[in-house]
């Protein structure tokens, strides 16, 4: 096994594991994520940390587990992104992206520390054209209103010109200018497919459903029992999961054109190439849709990570992983460190063999909803007590992701009289902690309908359909979940929104203490 001189990520977003051919997926068509998983290391038990899309891609560029501590934002003002230590270690840094919420409120500064960015515009909510083409009439939006890509969808005259497409042709050709010209580099392909909407040109629209009359369903309603509730009906969700497969199958097709780019520039000697996800997508699976406000099941966040190494052999690693070990891997590859207190651990002991796991446990979770635990077999799901509260949240950069249905302070409302200066874990800059309490507006993200406790036993029931909640297993579940958040110094504010026994703690400066110490 030797050290590689460079690597390569290559983050889909909302990539469904259990459809990718390479993890046994029938029903859509990966050819090339098959291919790469032919030569790659395929990990089996890797999970979500922080969710959804931005918090995840904090887990990878920044390191740090934040869905205990904040929703949905940016980097923060006392951390770096992987991106800063890179520089000053003369790496080549290189972002390539159509991922709107990288440039939007919440999602600022991930890209300034790159040597290089190009974003490729017109995804999802990118606020990229004033008017739409009128040529276009588009799909049911299943009552999401009027969104950007209404306005840039007509404006694609061919698969070429559409968001995915575009970002891997950029990819490809990075590789072919730069390839050669840098001791070493770091790309980061952050690309939006197949995250809805599920919007293809012809022949991938019409490739699973070829019956289907009318425009193409390309907005999943988020909820539990849409087809239920007689929101969608069986055949319209059938066809929804089908355009979903058919712009995973196209950018399936358009990731090749970048493996074929590392082969002819003969970039797989020195090179690590990492193909992750930040979570999966509901597709009706328990008639879930979209990312709603339900516990954290298999199919959200159990998600395919694959690697290429140089001089390692292609297999199988069934360890425990999360989305912080692929940051933690980056910083052992290029040997730098971080000045923020980190939670992951580097995978290359699993992948020299030295190692046959690195950690025990994976914590995974939405800010402001259930606090999930996956360890050993068992998957243990704890939400509120009782009402969703009190809520912590601690940020100095005090953003979240727009709704494009929302006013922004109805979003996240601002800090109020209650707010103080606290510390985060492994920080002496002060930071600013608000706390709700049960019948103030809250955050976005904590307006969800708490379901109680989960607890699944994932080796003999791997659906979920049995929820073990209550029974003889949970008190030790729920121990080692209070000794986790101790462990992580989360806010105090957790445990009693959990139910769980709040640790001692240390007086502060400036107010009551609001972290627990262990």
């Amino acid at each position: 096994m030797k050290t590689p001189k460079n690597a390569i990520v290559i983050l889909l977003d909302s990539l469904n594991r259990h459809m990718l051919g390479a993890y046994g997926g029938t029903e859509f068509e990966t050819p090339n994520l098959d291919r790469f998983g032919a030569g790659a290391v395929r990990f089996t038990r890797h999970y979500t940390g922080s969710l959804p899309c931005m918090p995840a891609r904090h887990d990878i560029l920044c390191g740090a587990l934040d869905f205990l501590w904040r929703a949905w934002g940016s980097v923060e003002i006392w951390e770096d992104a992987i991106t800063y230590e890179l520089r000053r270690a003369g790496v080549t840094t290189q972002l390539i992206s159509d991922h709107p919420h990288l440039f939007e409120t919440g999602g600022e500064n991930y890209h300034c520390d790159f040597k290089g960015w190009t974003y490729e515009r017109g995804h999802e909510g990118d606020a990229w054209k004033t008017r739409p083409d009128p040529s276009w009439t588009g799909a049911p939006a299943f009552g999401r209103g009027h969104m950007p890509y209404d306005d840039s969808r007509g404006w694609f005259r061919g698969e070429g010109d559409f968001p995915g497409p575009r970002t891997m042709a950029a990819a490809a050709q990075w590789l072919d200018d730069n390839a050669g010209h840098h001791d070493r580099f770091f790309l980061f392909i952050d690309e939006f497919d197949p995250h809805e909407p599920f919007d293809t040109p012809e022949p991938w629209a019409s490739k699973y459903d070829p019956e289907w009359e009318g425009p193409h369903l390309i907005w999943p309603p988020y909820m539990q029992g849409a087809i239920e509730k007689g929101i969608i009906t069986e055949r319209q969700a059938k066809q929804l999961r089908a355009s979903y497969g058919g712009k995973l199958s196209m950018i399936d097709h358009w990731f090749g054109k970048v493996l074929d780019a590392i082969e002819r520039n003969g970039l797989a000697d020195d090179t690590a190439v990492i193909l992750c996800t930040d979570h999966g997508h509901y597709l009706g699976e328990k008639d879930i849709w979209g990312k709603p406000g339900v516990p954290v099941y298999e199919t959200l966040g159990h998600i395919p990570l694959m690697i290429r190494w140089p001089g390692v052999a292609p297999g199988i690693c069934e360890a425990l992983t999360t989305s912080v070990d692929i940051h933690a891997t980056l910083m052992d590859l290029f040997g730098v460190a971080q000045r923020q207190r980190t939670h992951g651990h580097s995978l290359i002991p699993l992948l020299s063999g030295a190692a046959t796991s690195v950690r025990d446990w994976v914590l995974t979770g939405v800010w402001g909803r259930e606090v999930c635990l996956v360890s050993e077999h068992w998957k243990y799901v704890r939400g509120p007590a009782g009402a969703n509260a009190p809520l912590s949240m601690l940020s100095n950069r005090w953003s979240t992701m727009p709704t494009h249905v929302l006013p922004p302070y109805e979003a996240l409302p601002l800090p109020d009289h209650r707010a103080v200066l606290d510390r985060m874990p492994g920080s002496d800059v002060p930071v600013i902690h608000q706390r709700w309490e049960d019948g103030d507006a809250v955050p976005f993200w904590a307006r969800f309908k708490p379901k109680g406790n989960f607890l699944f036993d994932l080796a003999a029931d791997p659906d979920e359909m049995t929820n073990l909640a209550g029974g003889p297993h949970e008190p030790a579940l729920a121990a080692r979940l209070r000794d986790i958040l101790i462990a992580l110094e989360a806010p105090l504010a957790q445990f009693e929104r959990l139910g769980l026994e709040a640790p001692p703690t240390v007086s502060r400066p400036a107010a009551e203490p609001a972290m627990a110490r262990s």
